[in-house]
């Protein structure tokens, strides 16, 4: 009966209900999952808000909602792109602590889904950007946001996967974010737009899709989106070069591998009267090269296309019926 008790709870001989008297104080109870938890939450609440945006339909307008975590404490806020979409008025950008404001749209992305909104207030609290790229599958991640309309909502979870890409069109203009971020911290509507934090607080990502129960997607926050940020504030939208390609990876044939690559960009198709209907591409040309860079899939070749590519010749290496051919391509800007 004495290993029976121990089993149960007793600690050196002593009596379960000795042990059960003694409760530990709150804090101390929580493990470090816990606190961890409720510490991100706590840092980030007050800089994610409830949007409410209002938008326009082919009879009248209806109303929707999503979130927005605060970048600078003049009031930039970062949400996105779908959030605002087709909005007639101003969306109001709701905070814990009661306040509300009104805000204007300073720029929107669809090709990146991310928008920067602004409110004319001064004393916001700004949440700190972290780097997605410094991520590993398995670690903690802490969703903030309005799911549901219910605002500060936290859940947790882990990154389930990272390099995954997330289809994205703009009119006629079909691109892929890269590098996002898979979750199963659980997410609902109304989570678009709100944070995605690490261990230590930092938004590594924008909520911005459902893509399954017990799976949802976010914006990586790093480099190339700290650029778009930083675009979409200071002009409103982000300029991109274009050649008018749809492609995929395809294995180069033997002899036209080399050391580091064995893939290239197989064109599908060609967009009439586009940069490359004009430089000569074709259908089932393969692209190995462009401004001497390897192309080994499509994001290789979408990453080359920034702004200062535009009007700027750019030499291209393909591969057709064997044969290799150098072609000249001057990219045009890409209308959203």
């Amino acid at each position: 009966m004495a290993r029976l008790r121990l089993i149960h709870g007793a600690v050196d001989g002593a009596h379960p209900e000795d042990a059960e008297s003694e409760a530990l104080p709150d804090a101390e109870a929580l493990d470090a999952y816990s606190r961890t938890v409720t510490a991100v939450a706590e840092l980030l609440r007050p800089s994610v808000a409830n949007l409410r945006v209002r938008r326009r339909m082919r009879r009248g307008s209806a109303e929707g909602g999503g979130s927005a975590v605060v970048i600078t404490p003049d009031g930039y806020l970062l949400s996105s792109a779908h959030v605002v979409e087709d909005t007639n008025r101003r969306p109001t950008a709701s905070f814990p602590d009661g306040r509300s404001f009104s805000t204007e749209v300073v720029g929107s992305d669809p090709l990146s889904d991310l928008a920067v909104l602004r409110a004319d207030v001064g004393d916001l609290t700004a949440a700190e950007l972290g780097d997605a790229d410094e991520l590993q599958v398995g670690q903690l991640v802490v969703a903030i946001g309005s799911p549901m309309g219910f605002h500060g909502s936290v859940t947790a979870g882990v990154v389930s996967a990272l390099g995954r890409a997330l289809p994205t069109r703009s009119a006629s203009a079909v691109r892929l974010v890269e590098n996002v971020i898979q979750t199963d911290a659980a997410l609902n509507p109304g989570n678009s737009g709100g944070a995605l934090a690490d261990g230590g607080g930092r938004v590594v990502g924008i909520n911005t899709a459902v893509a399954g129960v017990g799976l949802g997607l976010a914006v990586p926050i790093n480099d190339a989106t700290r650029r778009i940020v930083a675009a979409l504030m200071a002009e409103g939208r982000v300029r991109r070069a274009y050649i008018g390609i749809v492609g995929g990876s395809r294995p180069l044939p033997p002899r036209f591998t080399s050391p580091g690559q064995d893939s290239a960009i197989e064109v599908v198709e060609v967009v009439d009267e586009s940069p490359a209907a004009r430089a000569g591409l074709r259908a089932e040309d393969l692209i190995v090269e462009v401004d001497e860079r390897s192309m080994s899939d499509v994001g290789d070749l979408q990453r080359l296309m920034a702004a200062e590519r535009i009007g700027r010749p750019l030499e291209a290496r393909v591969i057709r019926g064997g044969r290799e051919l150098r072609l000249r391509i001057v990219p045009e800007e890409l209308e959203n």
